[in-house]
């Protein structure tokens, strides 16, 4: 945490000082700086000082005169990335995190769209007036495939794309219709921009269907956020090639567990089942507990058609009503899948455990094991509540053990955030016909300590195999400590609720957090409270680098136990694979990239699963437009409050401009609206009534309007 703290710091003290040299016509020493930014401390001053020569170093600050400082001259073209606004400007986002972001208006910005990585050349700055270019280059396109209704007439068509930051419609000719219907929705593909034509050029390349049905809808958000819709012909084959059956040699050099009591718990409607839990009582009074994972790297091989696949996939995709693989059903749900009664090979981490959840031993290596039994959830907390039923014993143990594991876990720093999960009832054709909220009872609790736990030590057993002058390449799920400036935020929002978060220690903080968390459990403001507490922390991610996880307070951490649905652990299963056997360390820029490939698939992911909520939020309240709910203030931004509604969870958005009674504005800081004449303010968390205005399926959004109190 120290380092955290002192490289945000240094972050902050480097703009302060950069503002304050960019407002100077001459260099500066550091007192002088200290006197603009009132700053009169020594030590403080001795930290400006230190700050200035750092950054010099780096090439920020330049030293004209001896101990007197200026801002190295603005370069006059900075790379960056594109986020278009809805007024069809934009801002350029440099690469270089020290320099400012730069505003480009709409015919400055030359055919770049949101999300490109471009050039852009600088002009001179005038007094007071923000940066301002113009893009001379389109580096790298982000996307040029977008999704939307194609509209025939009798010499053309056009597609109005469905994402809102492409504010230009894409031209097709009728040659390149490739069969599509006027009102279709289309995956469309563009082909050139001419310099002078206003819109681009494309063909369609997939007709999703038509506008409105389940699954071209479901289907259209695959597509908009790339995920591909079939299998490549030649990853079936491959996939379809790989036998059911298991050769003796293959056991033979495995550790044996088809005598063990062995089961998997997961979800009622899962098909794919990585995880399984073997559990035996040892003559020393002591447990041997298996955490046996799916061996899919036994099936997947390096540069195979399937592993390519996977790769460029990363992940399996979770959409409302369906789950879009990372790999061919015949091995999701077939050969890798840990099915009860049949022999499966897995890669597993095997520990020794006393009663009080101490581990005396593990083991981690390959294994065949034979599941005596499936559990859903919902049978093993039955287990769990009456204390009876099938394997009542081995479930009632581990269900105790996780619990220590848990107690340690938070005593150590780790944080609890239980948001409220939203579940659809659907009906034959897709169409939402409920809304229920997912609980999280003690069997679900319990197999996420046990993978944790595997997790955790095989991270750890690679990261203490690489001490000392050889270092082992791994991939870790990283998770770095909060930006403090943002927690504080948060904490005192959080206060305004009778919430305390103490700040003095990362500890200090997890124990708050959770206390936080458990309190507000049930509460109209759980949703609101979680939520901003999860935006106020750091990102998970994967890395090469030997980082710890701050939301789990593990010094080591790493994904081992989703290889069929996450890519990350089909590395891990071959990198430690790969140690065991007493090979020398893999290449860590190869790992590096294909972890950050990895981090930005599950970003997407996680976006196409919001995405398709979203769009059965407003499928759902088409048929209650006019209808009144009681909602709580879920987002504030300066067009409009976004709403969550209590009874379902849909959120909306009241547009400021339709509130009438005063003329509101935000105030950022304090997560509010506020009326300028009477100062009625609207606060992030207050409950307020709403009636549904309107909803836009195709735009996915839902518009309500205030119901104001007299």
């Amino acid at each position: 945490m120290a380092k955290n703290k002192s490289s945000h710091l240094t972050k902050v003290l480097t703009q302060l000082i950069s503002d304050v040299l960019n407002k100077s016509n001459e260099a500066l020493n550091y007192k002088q700086v200290s006197s603009k930014l009132n700053i009169t401390d020594a030590a403080s001053r001795e930290t400006i000082l230190e700050v200035l020569k750092d950054q010099t170093h780096k090439g920020v600050f330049i030293e004209p005169q001896k101990g007197k400082f200026r801002l190295k001259d603005l370069k006059t073209f900075v790379i960056g990335k594109v986020d278009i606004t809805a007024d069809g400007s934009g801002y350029v986002i440099p690469d270089d995190e020290f320099e400012k972001d730069i505003y480009i208006s709409a015919r400055k910005l030359h055919n770049a769209l949101n999300g490109d990585k471009v050039k852009v050349y600088i002009y001179a700055k005038k007094s007071g007036r923000k940066n301002e270019g113009e893009v001379v280059e389109i580096i790298e396109r982000a996307k040029t495939d977008f999704i939307g209704v194609i509209k025939i007439s009798e010499r053309f068509a056009f597609v109005y794309v469905d994402d809102r930051k492409m504010l230009h419609d894409i031209f097709v000719p009728l040659t390149d219709l490739k069969g599509a219907k006027n009102g279709q929705k289309v995956q469309v593909s563009i082909t050139d921009w001419p310099e002078e034509a206003k819109n681009p050029i494309g063909r369609v390349i997939n007709i999703l269907g038509e506008q409105g049905e389940n699954d071209t809808e479901m289907n259209a958000i695959l597509a908009q956020y790339g995920f591909p819709l079939t299998f490549p012909p030649e990853v079936e084959k491959e996939a379809n090639a790989i036998p059911e059956e298991i050769s003796p040699e293959e056991i033979k050099g495995r550790r044996d567990f088809r005598t063990t009591t062995t089961f998997t718990i997961d979800p009622a409607d899962a098909k794919d089942f990585d995880d399984a839990i073997s559990f035996k009582k040892l003559e020393n009074g002591n447990y041997e507990v298996g955490v046996h994972i799916a061996d899919v790297s036994h099936y997947v091989l390096p540069n195979s058609a399937l592993d390519k696949e996977a790769y460029s996939r990363a992940t399996s995709v979770y959409l409302v009503d369906r789950v879009i693989p990372m790999l061919p059903e015949r091995l999701s749900n077939g050969v890798c899948s840990l099915r009860p009664k049949e022999d499966k090979l897995c890669f597993a981490a095997v520990f020794e455990m006393d009663d009080k959840a101490i581990i005396h031993d593990q083991w981690f290596g390959r294994t065949v094991i034979h599941s005596d039994r499936r559990f859903s959830y919902e049978e093993a907390q039955q287990v769990i509540e009456t204390k009876s039923g099938d394997f009542r014993e081995e479930i009632l143990k581990l269900n105790e053990l996780a619990y220590i594991l848990r107690e340690k876990k938070f005593k150590a720093g780790a944080i609890s955030f239980e948001s409220t999960e939203v579940k659809f009832k659907l009906d034959d054709k897709g169409k939402p016909i409920g809304v229920y909220v997912k609980e999280r009872k003690d069997a679900h609790k319990l197999i996420e300590d046990f993978m944790l736990l595997a997790n955790k030590k095989v991270a750890e057993f690679v990261a203490k195999k690489g001490k000392g002058k050889q270092k082992y390449t791994f991939v870790y799920r990283s998770h770095d400590s909060p930006n403090l400036e943002t927690l504080n935020n948060f904490a005192l929002f959080a206060s305004r609720f009778g919430y305390k978060i103490n700040m003095k220690s990362d500890k200090e903080i997890a124990k708050s957090l959770n206390f936080l968390m458990e309190d507000v459990e049930g509460k109209k403001e759980q949703n609101v409270l979680t939520q901003l507490a999860i935006r106020s922390m750091a990102k998970a991610i994967y890395t090469t680098k030997k980082t710890s996880h701050y939301g789990l307070a593990f010094d080591h951490y790493t994904h081992f136990t989703s290889p069929i649905r996450r890519y990350p652990d089909v590395m891990v299963h071959r990198l430690l694979a790969a140690y065991l056997n007493g090979e020398k360390s893999a290449n860590e820029e190869q790992y590096e990239i294909a972890s950050s490939h990895s981090s930005a698939m599950e970003k997407r992911a996680a976006d196409a699963e919001r995405a398709s909520i979203k769009y059965k939020q407003v499928e759902y309240l088409e048929e209650n437009v006019g209808s009144i709910f009681s909602g709580i203030i879920s987002g504030v931004t300066e067009w409009g409050m976004y709403v969550e509604l209590i009874e379902n969870k849909c959120e909306g958005m009241i547009r400021l401009r339709d509130i009438t009674d005063d003329f509101y504005v935000l105030d950022e800081k304090n997560y509010c609206i506020i009326g300028q004449r009477k100062k009625k303010k609207y606060q992030l968390g207050d409950e307020v009534q709403v009636r549904v205005k309107k909803v836009d399926l195709s735009k996915r959004q839902i518009d309500f309007s205030l119901i104001q109190s007299a």
